[in-house]
């Protein structure tokens, strides 16, 4: 008896389901345009965002110059975002923003086309150029809706996308230095302390800084290597005053004795202007 009632229940269900695509299709195909913008919005109420999407496609011509269109190409925007069309979305929002810019829902309009491309951004080990477009598209919605109901959400965007690219920057420098190019690893971190004062990886792109540094300077030829242990020296000087109890500070003493016991034994050597190759 069960099992009888759950084919029943299943073909009921069929049934249904069936009986809505068909009324969908009939929808789809229908030239009344009241019958379908009332379909989409009906749907869209519901959160079935592709049906709704797809009538409001076909409306949003249709409806030009009518008061329901400013509601119609917004919903539009919507459904696509709500079905994670990101690039869509943002696209969709930027033309109903051209289109009605005295629309109340312009601001919210603003923020979901924000949204959309924060959404698209992708992770920190890919190309960030979406992620900079949208980090500015963020900050015009923040300096055009000062005190918008939605600031908390975009701020809490901004700040998130610019970890991204500051994890970007030193994930990109690091890397200088697992491949064991030192100068372009020291050149880097100084640059990424520069940019990012104020970094959660500052302490390592500190000591990676001294780190590439030092194993440059002993890589170097001999005129070379003064000035370099010089500049690395520097370097521990700065770590040590900047981060006094890291857990790397017994590496970077060592590294700093080492500095200066060599710049010791190479005084008696040409400085580098004196010198013809470069290394």
């Amino acid at each position: 008896m069960r099992f009888h009632r759950l084919i029943t229940a299943a073909l009921l269900t069929s049934m249904l389901a069936l009986g809505s695509c068909t009324g969908y299709q009939k929808l789809l195909k229908s030239t009344n345009v009241n019958e379908k913008y009332a379909a989409a919005i009906k749907y869209y109420e519901k959160g079935d965002y592709f049906r709704s999407g797809a009538l409001l496609e076909e409306m949003i011509p249709l409806l030009k110059g009518r008061p329901e269109a400013e509601k119609a190409q917004f919903y539009f925007a919507n459904t696509n975002y709500m079905q994670r069309n990101y690039v869509l979305s943002a696209y969709y929002f930027k033309q109903f923003i051209d289109t009605y810019p005295n629309s109340t829902m312009v601001e919210e309009a603003s923020f979901l086309r924000a949204k959309s491309l924060f959404r698209d951004s992708p992770s920190y080990e890919l190309d960030q150029t979406n992620t900079v477009s949208a980090l500015e598209t963020i900050q015009d919605f923040l300096n055009n809706y000062a005190t918008s109901q939605f600031r908390t959400e975009a701020e809490s965007m901004s700040q998130e996308l610019q970890r991204k690219i500051e994890n970007k920057a030193f994930q990109s420098a690091k890397l200088y230095y697992a491949l064991r190019y030192n100068q372009a690893a020291a050149t880097a971190m100084t640059n990424f302390m520069q940019q990012y004062p104020g970094s959660v990886y500052g302490e390592q792109a500190d000591y990676l800084r001294l780190a590439a540094q030092y194993a440059w300077a002993k890589e170097s030829i001999e005129t070379k290597q003064r000035e370099r242990f010089l500049d690395a020296v520097a370097f521990y000087q700065h770590f040590v005053d900047t981060y006094p109890q890291s857990k790397n500070l017994r590496t970077a003493q060592s590294m700093y004795d080492d500095s200066r016991a060599e710049i010791e034994k190479l005084k008696s050597l040409p400085t580098e202007g004196a010198a013809s190759t470069v290394n």
